[in-house]
């Protein structure tokens, strides 16, 4: 993200389109965090077979997160992967027209997808998946950062009283003292009520486990990454049953686990199999699921025990 100085108004004139003006969770490191480590999560669903001198970062990465890649033959470096710019419409109002914008290929011609150049796509839409990502990071984000605002919260929770600025630092002071652990903390008689020397403070709510949320919160961000592992085509079991699951129900959550990973394959190998026509001396290239998809086979469940119930009797 570019550093300049912007108004709110601006801000959110260029985010609009992303995020809902009301709530931004994007800006803040925390997302980041998220997003690097979802995506990750994403390349590790497909392996591919490159051939040599493919950088597989920037294959993946291109064709993951801009939704496709273009393949062309360069007098410098062979025939190599690249990210493109396509346009043009055929007969079916499919783009059939790409250019190369690299700074070690000037005055790269124009091309014709599958005549003398080949195109990789992910999904048939030609997108990639960062609104995938970036939801879930966002919702990540929301539930960590309110996991640890519960654990602040559910240390201490006192109320002083205070008749000036003096005695509200020496609160201040010492309550500071007291949550750094100091074994001795010495307070000014002033912060006592001289009539029947009870303290000036108050606690407003002593059974701080009724404040406690926090072993909920990260439930929820298991089953936030269950929710993406789903999405993304990652075998994974339904753990909000508190009863064992039966099969039909574990193919059903196998069916749309693999639903989306299943299309995307089938996409790419699509898009592999034009770059072999165009290029028929390419050398090895093919794509296959990390994570076999006979693990997602009916007849291959297994006995998925409840979330939270591992090792209980």
């Amino acid at each position: 993200m570019a550093l300049i100085p912007a108004s709110y108004e601006t801000v959110n004139l260029m985010t609009t389109a992303v995020s809902p003006s009301n709530v931004h969770t994007s800006n803040n490191a925390l997302a980041w965090y998220f997003r690097k480590y979802l995506f990750q999560k994403a390349l590790s669903v497909f392996e591919f077979d490159l051939p040599e001198g493919w950088d597989p970062t920037y294959f993946m990465y291109t064709l993951f997160a801009c939704g496709y890649i273009g393949v062309v033959k360069t007098d410098q470096f062979g025939i190599i992967p690249q990210r493109a710019n396509i346009y043009g419409f055929d007969v079916y109002r499919l783009p059939y027209k790409m250019r190369i914008a690299n700074p070690l290929l000037p005055g790269y011609p124009e091309k014709t997808i599958g005549k003398d150049c080949a195109l990789i796509k992910l999904q048939p839409n030609y997108s990639g998946i960062l609104d995938i990502v970036y939801y879930y990071a966002d919702m990540l984000a929301l539930t960590s950062e309110a996991a640890s605002m519960n654990l602040i919260n559910s240390k201490l929770s006192y109320v002083f009283i205070a008749n000036g600025g003096v005695k509200a630092e020496s609160f201040k002071k010492m309550y500071d003292q007291i949550a750094s652990g100091s074994p001795a903390v010495v307070i000014d008689k002033g912060l006592f009520d001289q009539a029947d020397g009870s303290p000036k403070w108050d606690v407003f709510n002593q059974n701080l486990r009724n404040n406690y949320i926090t072993g909920d919160l990260m439930a929820d961000l298991h089953r936030w990454i269950n929710l993406f592992n789903t999405d993304i085509g990652i075998p994974n079991a339904n753990f909000e049953k508190s009863e064992r699951l039966i099969t039909d129900e574990v193919n059903a959550n196998n069916i749309d686990c693999m639903s989306k990973a299943v299309l995307w394959l089938q996409t790419m190998k699509e898009g592999i199999e034009q770059v072999k026509k165009v290029f028929p001396d390419i050398g090895p290239l093919d794509v296959k699921m990390r994570f076999s998809e006979a693990e997602n086979a009916p007849g291959n469940e297994r006995e998925v025990e409840p979330y939270g119930t591992e090792g209980s009797d």
